[in-house]
């Protein structure tokens, strides 16, 4: 079925022609994609809120197949997206919540023109061989985004190239004069003042599973540790973009200050033992998940935890392209003094309003009392 699938979209391809232009995507290949996309796959749902910074007024109407991780990981967001554009819920969905339940038949299927990959993430990624040698065969350009595994690099350079592909150069460019200014009031102000950096753990996925640590380094949300005057102190033990550490040795490791990752939502709060932040997470149910996470057994004897400095931040950010404003919120974490005036609460609000179909609504990072 599929091989017969497959021969009669190289023919729909083929009579199918349009005018084309090439583009550089983020795993270095060079692509050659339609000057007008009109059908677009994409390998992660949470891509939607990018793609809604270049085409804000309906974010997902060259969207015919998208994987259902957004629904799955990060229901409160998507319920808003929905709430907004209900047909969200009808688009096809082409696999779960990982790259091994992607279906390439109903992908195929949905006759894309251009299908938006990550590097790394839920969905197919540049070691899907099969799907990207069978996608190209029916004529569908992949393009390879990451806002993952190198995010304050790579955030820029995928939306520029989402700008390209779409046609949204404009709108790209606008958002990302907003995104280099913020980074660059951080940037400036470490290179100017020299300050000691800070040691910080963070904890990924705080309540997910009972043992202790789940946490990001090299990659992800460890970058933005780097990026505001810190060091990851489990750096030294995980060398790559994530791993897990034992109580034990976080303890002989303490670091000076804790930031663990929220999964959870307001539906979440009272009957999971996950951090609480995000969309319609008020300020004081995200304070009290903190509270219950930090009185945990060893995390609380930690000495960043009884001097006040633990603090939790919205998981999502580690694919997002507003994560300069959790940037801004680790900046004034580690260097409270050097960077009291900065406000990433409103920045994250700013950029929102600016850039997304509506405004922020909830809590996205949160700190002890």
């Amino acid at each position: 079925m599929l091989r017969a699938l497959l021969s009669g979209l190289v023919l729909f391809a083929a009579v199918a022609v349009t005018e084309a232009r090439e583009v550089t995507d983020l795993a270095g290949r060079t692509v050659t994609v339609p000057d007008t996309v009109e059908r677009i796959i994409i390998g992660e749902g949470r891509y939607v809120p990018a793609l809604a910074i270049l085409d804000r007024d309906d974010p997902v109407g060259r969207v015919v197949g998208m994987m259902g991780d957004y629904e799955a990981v990060d229901p409160a967001s998507y319920a808003r997206y929905r709430e907004r554009f209900p047909k969200i819920a009808g688009i096809a969905r082409i696999g779960r919540a990982a790259k091994e339940s992607f279906s390439l038949e109903k992908a195929i299927a949905l006759r894309p023109q251009v299908a938006i990959f990550g590097l790394g993430g839920h969905g197919p990624d540049t070691r899907s061989g099969e799907v990207i040698a069978a996608l190209e065969k029916t004529g569908t350009a992949i393009v390879f985004i990451d806002f993952r595994s190198d995010p304050l690099v790579n955030t820029p350079k995928s939306l520029e190239l989402l700008g390209q592909v779409l046609g949204r150069e404009k709108e790209a460019a606008e958002f990302l004069a907003a995104w280099r200014k913020a980074l660059k009031e951080v940037e400036d102000r470490l290179k100017q003042a020299k300050p000691a950096p800070v040691g910080v753990f963070v904890e990924s996925r705080v309540g997910l599973d009972v043992s202790c640590c789940e946490t990001m380094t090299r990659g992800m949300i460890g970058r933005f540790v780097t990026a505001a005057g810190g060091f990851n102190v489990a750096e030294a033990m995980v060398p790559g973009e994530a791993g897990t550490v034992s109580l034990e040795w976080l303890l002989a490791h303490p670091p000076q200050v804790y930031v663990g990752t929220a999964i959870g939502g307001t539906a979440s709060a009272e009957s999971k033992p996950w951090l609480a932040l995000g969309a319609g997470v008020s300020t004081e149910v995200a304070q009290a998940s903190l509270k219950r996470s930090m009185a945990r057994t060893g995390i609380s004897q930690l000495e960043a935890v009884r001097l006040g400095r633990a603090h939790a931040v919205w998981h999502h950010f580690y694919n997002s392209p507003f994560n300069v404003a959790a940037v801004q919120a680790f900046a004034k974490w580690l260097h409270p003094a050097l960077f009291a005036d900065l406000d990433p609460e409103g920045l994250l609000h700013q950029l929102h309003q600016r850039f997304q179909p509506f405004p922020i609504d909830g809590v996205y990072w949160t700190s002890l009392p």
